[in-house]
């Protein structure tokens, strides 16, 4: 089993760190700095930087990877259809790839980015996937390329992993994205038992993440536009009937935008 840690970077971003304790070998994702995993391969100077996993190619999520390579030769995945620094393989959406031993199946999900991809570790009892700026705790990506039909499609993707997958997004924006959710559905209880357990959490400094596909069905209102109340909101916001639920959605990213 894989162990993980979070590795902050910048001021909300996390690279995740995966070990491979038996080997001493590790993998990043998204390392849009390189210092915080150069720092960390010098306090444990017996281990191997072997692999890098990029999900898409906003440089807060590839600004260390040519320095890492440099440094490390670590061999370098990320999406065929972006730019990415020092890629040795290009990925496209239902690739296997092995990674510290592990099989990793890729998923193309557009919508914040057109290439986006995010990575997904079927194991039959701790399932977990790399959403990147995909899937949020509580939120989603803004679309900066995609449409919102896209963005929809992808979300609903990831919706139907196994509800116990460990969700490894890469930004810390859960309370600011729980804040939305609460103005969405204000009668949901498992939001609010969400945002007292997050605020509490972030009072103590401890990190969010990883969240689970079960607890995003229940809180997240981008995964939840086929509720009643989710789409109310939603029609009530845009002063319109929003007829499907990639039309709910539209609607909510749109919202969000200026929340």
């Amino acid at each position: 089993m894989l162990q993980i840690d979070a590795l902050p970077a910048f001021s909300d971003n996390y690279i995740w760190l995966l070990q491979d304790t038996t080997q001493k070998r590790c993998a990043v994702v998204d390392p849009g700095d390189a210092a915080p995993v150069l720092d960390w391969l010098n306090q444990h100077p017996d281990w191997v930087l072997s692999d890098i996993l990029v999900t898409h190619h906003h440089f807060d999520h590839v600004g260390g990877v040519e320095q890492l390579y440099e440094k490390t030769g670590a061999k370098v995945w990320g999406p065929a259809l972006e730019n990415i620094p020092a890629r040795h393989v290009a990925l496209n959406d239902n690739d296997q790839i092995n990674v510290l031993g592990h099989e990793f199946k890729v998923f193309l999900v557009p919508g914040h980015t057109l290439g986006h991809i995010a990575y997904y570790h079927a194991d039959a009892s701790a399932p977990l996937l790399f959403s990147g700026d995909t899937l949020f705790a509580a939120g989603c990506g803004r679309l900066f390329e995609g449409t919102p039909d896209q963005m929809h499609h992808s979300l609903s993707r990831l919706a139907a992993l196994p509800a116990h997958t460990a969700v490894y997004c890469t930004h810390e924006y859960t309370l600011s994205n729980l804040r939305f959710a609460v103005a969405v559905e204000p009668k949901n209880p498992h939001i609010a038992a969400r945002m007292a357990q997050v605020t509490a959490w972030r009072a103590e400094g401890k990190i969010s993440l990883p969240s689970s596909i079960a607890l995003e069905l229940l809180t997240n209102p981008f995964l939840r536009v086929n509720e009643t109340s989710v789409k109310e909101k939603a029609d009530e916001w845009s002063k319109q009937d929003n007829d499907s639920p990639s039309a709910v959605f539209a609607s909510l990213r749109s919202k969000k935008d200026t929340f």
